[in-house]
């Protein structure tokens, strides 16, 4: 059965997906989250989340803030599950949304799920993938309750154990301002580069999140499944954590890059929720329907990286060895913490670092040279931009791509042998320029200013250094 008739035949034995209740409870070892989302008569799924207790923890929440915290949490968490059978009517019973929030959870859901309709040849219209009803009377007071003010100099920064949060995480540090790392379910690179800037996992704001094996169950039984926007999940998460800490500053690390499409001439991105369209919807959202809930000022969220390329990260980053060895960015190799060197993330990731990291030493964090790797050309031909489609990962822009294997090429391959996925590949003159910002983005100007000092003076070394 194809995926289009079978997701037509799913949205006829389960017409309506109801978000039905959310709870949150504080006990000695943290907070406790749980969700509970109907499919049809017989199927539920009960997600659940918690966050640790820690001495930073100084805020103390009222029911209604946690009320429409957990609320909105529970909007975003439902999608992973929706998609399952894709409803076309979604029902919530435990809240009120306007016509407003309702159009920007319709947004979020298209586009966000625009790489599981596209990977699963599935073809439906804004108008009609999903209708959302919701209850008629508005259950939180929008009274802030809060009255100690937010910490305006402290920043929240949530680390993935790639290059881009480190870059972020280090930028922010060396100008002596209060940073917090903030992690979602731990692993080996998340916790070491946390440790390597100095915070030990008890200093780490944590969110531990499980998926319902309901849902797993489904999806090995031939459900409907494919990508969700898992940053905009985080974002939400992000402000409950901003609220119980009172540091206002969400500073993610979305780079430029996150707003290219990945199938070309269509909005179909991996990384929608990462770009900035959805960094200023969420940032009017939560500050027209979640903000008058709290002091004045609570929230910030904004990527700290949007003025900056991948080359331009990628080049700060080169100077962070002490990382070089930590780091990871392999969503494949992310469970037992390696590089699996046969992924386009890994490739990408190589590729984008070959300008400022010499072969030999790039070879040592990898533990192979992914450009010498003959069975990696098809992700390389997608990379560089001579397929349909991006691969659908988080990678920079086919530009970006091209420029660093120019810049490459011409700092490391002038009086020796190209890799085998060279040897055919015709250098374009780059067109990334490495001492210049983008000027779309919410960073403060203060940090920009320190954001451009930083990249001239890297940029300038690397001319002093290429042959």
């Amino acid at each position: 059965m194809s995926n289009q008739r079978k997701y037509n035949t799913f949205r006829g034995m389960f017409p309506r997906f109801v978000y039905e209740s959310y709870s949150h409870e504080f006990c000695s070892d943290g907070l406790h989250l749980s969700f509970r989302f109907l499919l049809g008569d017989k199927i539920v799924f009960e997600p659940t989340a918690s966050i640790p207790s820690r001495p930073f923890y100084t805020r103390t929440l009222s029911k209604e803030q946690l009320d429409v915290l957990t609320f909105n949490i529970g909007m975003i968490e439902l999608i992973s599950y929706w998609k399952a059978a894709c409803p076309p009517t979604v029902e919530v019973r435990c809240g009120h949304l306007s016509s407003q929030q309702i159009d920007f959870w319709k947004k979020i859901y298209f586009n966000g799920l625009g790489e599981f309709y596209y990977v699963n040849n599935i073809k439906d219209s804004y108008e009609q993938f999903m209708t959302i009803e919701s209850a008629a009377t508005e259950p939180f007071e929008a009274a802030p309750i809060e009255t100690l003010a937010p910490m305006g100099d402290s920043y929240l920064v949530p680390i993935g154990g790639g290059k881009d949060s480190v870059v972020t995480l280090e930028r922010l540090r060396r100008q002596h301002l209060n940073v917090r790392p903030l992690i979602m379910n731990p692993r080996g690179a998340t916790t070491n580069c946390a440790t390597q800037a100095g915070f030990p996992i008890e200093e780490v704001a944590v969110i531990h999140r499980t998926i319902h094996p309901r849902l797993l169950e489904l999806n090995k039984n031939g459900c409907l499944n494919g990508h969700t926007p898992f940053s905009a999940m985080l974002a939400f998460y992000t402000l409950l954590v901003s609220a119980m800490t009172g540091i206002p500053n969400i500073a993610l690390s979305n780079e430029s890059s996150a707003n290219e499409s990945t199938v070309a001439g269509t909005n179909v991105n991996h990384q929608y929720s990462k770009s900035l369209e959805f960094e200023n919807d969420f940032r009017e959202y939560y500050t027209q329907f979640i903000a008058p809930h709290f002091a004045v000022g609570s929230f910030n969220y904004f990527s700290y990286l949007r003025p900056l390329s991948e080359l331009q990260i990628a080049m700060l980053f080169a100077q962070q060895k002490e990382y070089h060895p930590i780091f990871r960015s392999c969503n494949k190799g992310s469970k037992t913490d390696i590089w699996c060197c046969h992924c386009p993330k890994c490739l990408f990731a190589y590729i984008i670092l070959s300008p400022f990291i010499a072969p030999n030493d790039l070879k040592t964090i990898f533990g192979a040279d992914l450009l010498d790797d003959a069975s990696l050309q098809t992700e390389f031909l997608q990379l560089i931009g001579e397929e349909e489609t991006k691969p659908f990962e988080c990678v920079g822009t086919v530009s970006e791509v091209n420029s660093a294997l120019s810049m490459c090429i011409n700092r490391w391959y002038q009086h020796q042998p190209l890799p085998a996925m060279l040897k055919n590949y015709r250098p374009l003159p780059p067109t990334t320029p490495l001492d210049t910002l983008y000027t779309e983005h919410n960073v403060d100007s203060h940090l920009v200013e320190q954001l451009q000092q930083q990249i001239v003076e890297a940029a300038f070394k690397i001319k002093q250094t290429t042959r």
